[in-house]
């Protein structure tokens, strides 16, 4: 299975990301090599794009997919639905829940077969949940001291109106699908879409 391997600071410092929108609260004092220079205006769509990419874990095809997918969707813009698309993926649900400390930790989660979506197993870290799915982890696992070790970090997080979390029994209920104005990711859709529209 393909994976992006790049250092995760590295790739923060070169896109201009933030590390805390990884999940992490470490920072990187080094500047980019290409502070300061002029960014053309293919060079900004892209980045919007890799930074879009890098921060939910998607690779270039799956990603071109949700585009198209998102494209026809009736209601709504096309970049907004992309990003609401991307929100909505079962790895990002469960960091978003508090039950993971990053999105890959969240992916390693589902791939596992740690995850319950309305009762069922799921392993697919790109499933798209719905409003009303129940998501858990698996009852055989609630009580393993990593989850323990995760919710002594995350449990100060935020959980984004849209979701309800339960973190005593390691549950929680997508309570509605999000808006654009509750994902708090600093990317910009509608470079996204200018560039696929080329």
């Amino acid at each position: 299975m393909a994976r992006d391997m790049s250092p995760v600071l590295k790739r923060c410092r070169s896109l201009g990301l933030d590390p805390v929108f990884m999940g992490l609260s470490k920072k990187s004092n080094r500047q980019s090599a290409r502070a300061g220079k002029k960014t053309s205006e293919y060079g900004l769509q892209l980045r919007e794009k890799q930074k879009a990419k890098f921060i939910y874990g998607v690779l270039e095809k799956p990603f071109r997919n949700m585009f198209a997918k998102a494209k026809k969707i009736k209601t709504g813009t096309t970049g907004e639905n992309l990003m609401i698309l991307l929100e909505l993926r079962l790895d990002n649900v469960i960091y978003r829940m508090g039950y993971a400390r990053t999105r890959k930790e969240a992916r390693q989660i589902v791939d596992h077969k740690h995850v319950l979506v309305n009762g069922k197993l799921v392993n697919i870290p790109s499933y798209s949940v719905k409003a009303g799915d129940v998501i858990e982890i698996k009852e055989k696992f609630k009580s393993a001291q990593r989850y323990k070790d995760i919710l002594e970090v995350t449990d100060a997080k935020l959980v984004p109106a849209w979701l309800e979390a339960d973190h005593e029994n390691l549950s929680g209920t997508v309570k509605e699908l999000p808006t654009r104005d509750q994902i708090d990711v600093p990317v910009n859709e509608v470079l996204i879409v200018e560039l696929y529209s080329k």
